[in-house]
């Protein structure tokens, strides 16, 4: 039993130095072939994880970079309780913190709504607009659905009012959607992808400097859109997700002012 459980232990150490902190649901599916050829079903990889003080405990962080005390225009938000059905019909943009709390630098992500691929990623040293506006042109150079209509939906932050930001998305004929409160399930897409790409890949951890960080967080998007499997897309990877539109993302329900709502993961 011993031998078996360091196998388990071997097995789900050869993802981890990949994905440090993904969870052991994700574990199981990447690894259920040779796990079922030992006779480990996804209980027994719980016990063997907790054995061995493996299982992670999610991370509760809020550190706010959003300044919407300013002077540009707010936009309304187009995207309440809409459920995407197809890549590139919604896009959700968020700017959060990374690396050591004495030297932050600043992540800018737009991830698509419905696959919960990252389609732009900048990381600067400076909470200006530059960065999420280099994010944001990556992300339209990167468009595989052209033809089709877009949303951008953001917070009311400085970084996507401004007219360097806004003017990009004219000029590549996207709707611009923003959050109109302070509800967490706002943009709760964004907030959820930013959590598990800062957590699971261990970027609040990094402590050198930026040329290095920047060369970390391409590997980590690289290998959260190519490798890890998502549970909202029915255990497919963003990349996957990306390249069909068939599939039902998942949703769960909530409340929010006694009424009940439909909100993407």
């Amino acid at each position: 039993m011993q031998d078996k459980a360091a196998e388990v232990v071997s097995l789900v150490m050869g993802i981890r130095r990949l994905m440090p902190r993904i969870g052991t649901r994700k574990l199981y599916h990447l690894l259920e072939e040779p796990l079922i050829a030992l006779g480990v079903g996804r209980d027994k990889l719980f016990d063997v994880l907790r054995a061995n003080h493996m299982l992670i405990v999610p991370k509760r962080q809020y550190r706010q970079t959003t300044n919407s005390k300013h002077m540009f225009h707010k936009h309304k938000n187009l995207v309440l309780d809409r459920i995407p059905t197809r890549p590139e019909e919604i896009w959700v943009s968020d700017i959060t913190y990374v690396g050591a709390r004495n030297k932050h630098t600043y992540l800018a992500l737009v991830t698509d709504a419905y696959s919960k691929k990252i389609v732009g990623y900048d990381l600067s040293d400076s909470l200006s607009a530059e960065g999420a506006v280099r994010a944001l042109q990556m992300a339209c150079r990167g468009r595989m659905y052209r033809k089709l209509p877009l949303i951008h939906h953001s917070d009311r932050g400085i970084q996507y009012c401004c007219d360097d930001y806004q003017r990009q998305l004219e000029e590549h004929h996207i709707q611009v959607s923003m959050t109109e409160s302070y509800d967490p399930y706002a943009n709760a897409v964004a907030e959820r992808v930013n959590a598990t790409i800062k957590h699971e890949f261990l970027l609040e951890e990094m402590e050198c400097d930026l040329d290095t960080q920047q060369r970390i967080v391409a590997q980590s998007v690289a290998i959260y859109n190519e490798l890890r499997p998502h549970l909202s897309c029915g255990m497919l990877t963003p990349d996957e997700m990306h390249r069909q539109c068939e599939k039902e993302i998942v949703t769960y329900k909530t409340k929010n002012d006694n009424t009940a709502r439909r909100v993407v993961i």
